[in-house]
């Protein structure tokens, strides 16, 4: 934990009545109730604007294996982090360190505080939440720049949209705006395909498009619901009654063919296998 003079000051019109920890996690997935922590960032601002940050960093062992996917993402291996401290060793320390703070980042309302909640938990500690206040950037952001089709077409057009919510008129305005995305950006991808990977880029931890599958450790692990984090072909085993369930629910033909191939013992291969 160090007092860095060299990191970003406050905004001079924001005034602090208490501490503000702005944090931010890396885990092992996105599932805030089955992801463990790996790293815990925290740039602690006192009141008073002239203040440094303390800079607090803490790697964590979160004593199972680190997805190959997720390694890629942030760049923390099982090796970086085999001689960590786990979370339920640190628990008291980050308590510590946020103690008496509100707390700042970007879309941690949505993703980081949940997961440091449960990682509390299950160290057997309460993590209070209540009776601080969050500032999440993200949702500055969001409420300052809208994404409304409205918006976007005075944006890229220069035009107000008279015929909102008039599907027809939603229709031709959002044809209108792409035509400005493509006047402002020389360097689109001229396909449908490339620009359905461009504005929704492939995750490589994801076996299907409806992200209810997904690889850990080179094995397919369902991703939603009761059995979320538990390998397919041990659901297939123990509990093919799931993947029944799943052909007769509303889930989309390519989850469907996974969950009917993994009750004949057939399980999809890693990319790039044979």
């Amino acid at each position: 934990m160090t007092t860095d003079l060299s990191l970003p000051a406050l905004p001079p019109g924001l005034r602090l009545s208490r501490p503000l920890a702005f944090f931010d996690l890396e885990a092992t997935g996105l599932n805030k109730k089955t992801d463990r922590i790996v790293s815990v960032a925290i740039l602690r601002y006192e009141p008073g604007a002239e203040a440094a940050p303390r800079r607090i960093y803490y790697l964590v062992n979160p004593t199972v294996p680190i997805p190959a996917e997720a390694t890629a993402i942030h760049g923390i291996s099982d090796a970086d982090v085999a001689d960590a401290p786990t979370f339920a060793d640190l628990a008291p320390v980050v308590r510590k360190d946020l103690e008496g703070c509100d707390l700042g980042g970007y879309n941690i309302l949505g993703y980081d505080i949940d997961l440091l909640c449960c990682e509390f938990a299950r160290a057997g500690m309460e993590f209070k939440v209540s009776g601080r206040d969050i500032l999440d950037v993200q949702r500055i952001y969001f409420k300052r720049e809208p994404r409304t089709l409205s918006a976007a077409l005075k944006f890229y057009c220069g035009e107000d949209h008279a015929e909102a919510h008039d599907a027809m008129g939603d229709a031709i305005a959002t044809v209108e705006v792409l035509s400005g995305q493509f006047r402002r950006y020389g360097d689109l991808p001229t396909t449908v395909a490339s620009l359905y990977e461009y504005s929704v880029p492939p995750d490589p931890s994801l076996v299907d498009r409806e992200r209810k599958f997904r690889w850990q450790n080179g094995e397919v692990v369902l991703n939603f619901g009761k059995n979320s984090g538990r390998p397919l072909k041990d659901v297939a085993r123990n509990e093919p009654g799931f993947l029944r369930w799943m052909l007769k629910a509303d889930f989309g033909d390519e989850a469907k063919k996974i969950a009917s191939d993994a009750l004949v013992g057939r399980f999809p291969k890693p990319r790039g296998n044979a």
